[in-house]
């Protein structure tokens, strides 16, 4: 890989599929891999990846410091030499590639450009990053963490949080997140733990740091485990369903939670309104040899013909609590969106309320940092419905997490909340005092 220029050709692809296209990481990820087919290997593939994630990672730092190196700031028609100088400096200070392999790679592909202005720029491509490369431990460290956040996050955070969560927030942004495995209840944790190579959090998921390709890990065909942030498994765990209970997880998909209750001997049914998201749950419980009731339909219009004790809403956001996963979200999502999101959350709240019999209890989620689709949902909900209370998460329901659960009994997870990071969800639990 190190005199292939290949791989780094596609790493500029798939930077340019999450940044111009707009497209999601996952999605960009697999286009990528499509396009370059055999010419990729899987050592490749993973060297893309890496390198493209980790470039997201660091985006506010990256332009940063060639901004510092060009005291004529690169134009916006000059985006590809912005993001082969991006892909450069990623390897030079964060993926310890030899620098001359870095820099004649990101030469090369400066020569090879179209356009001839474009290709002129080969001297500078070859300055900036030599410099960057005498001066390391400078570049390293002069640049905030905090860069990498735009502006219109950072003050909204800044306003939730405080401005020394904020810098935490960031750091904790910075690196690959470790995997987290759900394992069915009956199981032994410890002897897990040593299967998979992790080690058992306080809510007993198994976390792993380099767990290389899932489907070859042990548990995998005999359906013992899944994927799923520490954070996004606290939600159903909350909802206090037991064995025997109906359940029904609205906006299910992919199924982490639905197979939580399911896992636990609730009777579920999971409704969302996407059938692809669907096939995919589908096929996640056929792998775990669970069972639950699959209903298409979007979850404010779904009526249910039955009584239902326990809800779980685990509601479409802006998905900014998963930023470690997915860099992409930073770019991808801005206020509009969460203001848009923030009424679709309100009108499958109300619906979820509805569904809810008299002592019922609902969990309502979201992966967000954002106050709007979290806090402020629950107090408008209050406010517009005297018939729908808090019902308080204590400290102790949660430990090792403690510090997750605010002063009026909901939870805010946050990305530096927990040794290795975990996601940042809010959620509260709710109950019915009258129709």
């Amino acid at each position: 890989m190190a005199n292939d220029l290949t791989g780094r050709w596609a790493a500029l692809s798939f930077l340019e599929k999450m940044l111009d296209e707009h497209l999601p990481l996952d999605q960009a990820f697999e286009q990528t891999c499509h396009h370059y087919g055999d010419k990729l290997s899987r050592q490749d593939r993973g060297f893309v990846r890496h390198l493209g994630t980790t470039c997201m990672r660091r985006l506010g730092q990256l332009d940063a410091m060639i901004n510092h190196c060009t005291p004529n700031k690169l134009t916006s028609k000059q985006t590809t030499i912005r993001n082969i100088l991006r892909l450069g400096i990623t390897q030079l200070l964060y993926m310890a590639v030899p620098a001359h392999a870095a820099v004649n790679s990101a030469v090369k592909m400066t020569d090879k450009q179209k356009n001839t202005s474009d290709r002129h720029t080969k001297g500078m491509v070859n300055a900036i990053l030599r410099r960057i490369d005498r001066e390391h431990e400078k570049f390293s460290t002069k640049f905030s963490p905090n860069l990498n956040i735009p502006k219109w996050l950072k003050a909204n955070w800044a306003d939730s949080y405080g401005a020394e969560a904020v810098d935490k927030i960031a750091l904790a942004l910075l690196d690959e997140p470790p995997l987290d495995f759900t394992l069915k209840p009956q199981l032994d944790g410890a002897v897990w733990a040593e299967k998979l190579g992790g080690i058992i959090l306080p809510n007993g998921s198994i976390r792993v740091e380099k767990a290389g390709l899932v489907q070859n890990l042990p548990g995998y065909d005999d359906g013992v485990w899944w994927i799923q942030d520490v954070a996004a498994s606290l939600p159903a765990t909350l909802l206090g369903a037991k064995k025997g209970d109906f359940v029904l997880d609205l906006c299910a998909a992919p199924g982490g939670k639905a197979a939580q209750s399911a896992a636990k001997g609730c009777l579920v049914t999971a409704v969302d309104q996407s059938k692809r998201r669907l096939r995919r749950l589908q096929e996640n419980m056929d792998r775990l040899k669970l069972s639950c009731d699959v209903v298409t339909s979007d979850a404010a219009d779904y009526k249910p013909e039955k009584e239902f004790p326990y809800i779980l809403l685990d509601a479409p956001c802006s998905s900014t609590g998963t930023m470690r996963r997915h860099p992409d979200v930073s770019r991808s999502r801005g206020p509009g969106d969460v203001a848009a999101l923030a009424e679709i959350q309100t009108r499958l709240l109300d619906a979820a309320v509805d569904m809810m019999p008299v002592g019922g209890v609902l969990i309502y989620c979201v992966c967000s940092l954002q106050a709007e689709e979290g806090p402020d949902q629950i107090k408008a909900l209050l406010n517009r419905n005297a018939a729908v209370k808090r019902k308080r998460i204590n400290a102790a329901e949660l430990p090792g997490f403690e510090n997750s659960v605010l002063k009026d009994g909901d939870v805010q997870t946050l990305p530096h909340n927990y040794s290795g990071g975990m996601d940042g969800f809010f959620m509260s639990r709710l109950t019915k005092t009258a129709d």
